[in-house]
């Protein structure tokens, strides 16, 4: 039996969702490259390719968009067990509990479309009620009038936001839908391989993109660019925390070992997001300085930035706290946890070995 710990390079699955390729930074979703999507096309328009396989034409995006914004409202029980929930639970950990509690005996196996629309469109909805509440200011109705991303901000920040805005965090939220069979999308698989329900699956992908190797790694960007503080303490900070044997937030991925193709398309979006914004020169300053010091103290690892370090500067700049990084990550991500969820419904039970290293009782 052949041992792989944490499953490195197994091939668990068959997929025309997307291709990840770390040796070529290469990211495709079903045959488009993912950065062209992310500067050309919409939100709505993507998740309609990775869930029916096309880019939609006219009629069918506004099928799509009017679907969506039809599905917004979270019911009255959801928004009381939000309430109940303690102040100083996390927002993953709020999101996690309310997309549970959407399970109902219509939510049965297989997983539909409608289900899916119905939970995509209400995940920025659960977040921005819980955001508003912990902030002591009256949630703001979903507005029909808005695409997905336009509408997530308007409920967040209690006013449209501007053009730039919205077409920066459409990028990344584009750009994250999809990647693979990452921790949390194996995960809705796994679950979904049993029969169980698509809120069940979901429910199950938000716990592990919960976890801080996974999802949590945009805020402490954040961290890390606000302890620098200053272009001119960048070389000095970085320097000190590398050669105490620190990670650099930001920087290396798991899978890529060349620049991550993400991170090229949001540098992109980022510049034209919020020119003369002191925080992205700060960003952009701090990736100059550290890419060049991780050749000096780690030449030849393939250390390049990663899609954490421009989600951090882009969402930042458009005025998201950092507590709503990762739930933000989730609103894009359920577009491909469904897409497997739907892709693997008829899939073989998922069911890896494991090796036993205790001992064997006497009989």
């Amino acid at each position: 039996m052949i041992t792989s710990i944490g499953l490195e390079n197994v091939v668990v699955a068959e997929t025309d969702l997307s291709l990840v390729d770390g040796q070529k930074g290469q990211l495709v979703y079903r045959n488009y490259w993912a950065r062209d999507l992310a500067l050309e096309h919409s939100f709505e328009e993507v998740a309609h390719l990775l869930w029916y396989g096309h880019l939609p034409s006219a009629d069918e995006l506004a099928v799509l968009k009017e679907k969506l914004a039809g599905e917004r409202e979270i019911p009255f029980h959801i928004k009381s067990i939000i309430d109940a929930i303690p102040e100083n639970a996390d927002m993953m950990s709020v999101l996690r509990t309310a997309v549970s509690a959407l399970g109902t005996p219509d939510h049965g196996w297989p997983p539909t479309m409608e289900q899916v629309i119905s939970l995509t469109a209400k995940m920025p909805t659960i977040i921005a009620y819980r955001y508003n509440r912990l902030q002591n200011k009256e949630p703001k109705a979903p507005r029909a009038d808005l695409g997905h991303t336009a509408n997530y901000l308007f409920m967040l920040k209690g006013k449209e936001a501007s053009e730039a805005q919205v077409r920066a965090l459409d990028a990344y939220l584009i750009l994250t839908q999809e990647h693979g069979l990452n921790a949390s999308t194996f995960t809705g698989r796994v679950v979904a391989s049993t029969r169980s329900d698509l809120v069940s699956s979901i429910t199950a992908a938000i716990g592990a993109l919960k976890g801080p190797l996974h999802g949590g790694a945009p805020s402490e960007v954040t961290d890390m660019l606000e302890a620098i503080g200053t272009k001119e303490n960048a070389e000095p900070w970085l320097r000190a925390a590398l050669e105490k044997g620190e990670r650099l937030m930001g920087f290396g991925h798991r899978v890529y070992k060349t620049m991550d193709p993400r991170a090229v398309a949001l540098s992109k979006v980022a510049s034209s997001v919020a020119q003369d914004d002191p925080w992205l020169d700060l960003a952009t300053h701090v990736e100059k300085v550290a890419l060049k010091l991780l050749e000096e103290y780690k030449p030849g690892r393939g250390l390049n930035t990663n899609v954490e370090f421009y989600a951090a500067a882009v969402m930042r700049s458009i005025g998201l706290e950092a507590e709503l990084f990762t739930p933000s990550f989730a609103v894009s991500r359920t577009v491909g946890w469904s897409a497997h969820i739907l892709e693997a419904a008829n899939n073989r039970l998922i069911r890896p070995q494991s090796i036993y290293t205790g001992t064997i009782p006497a009989e």
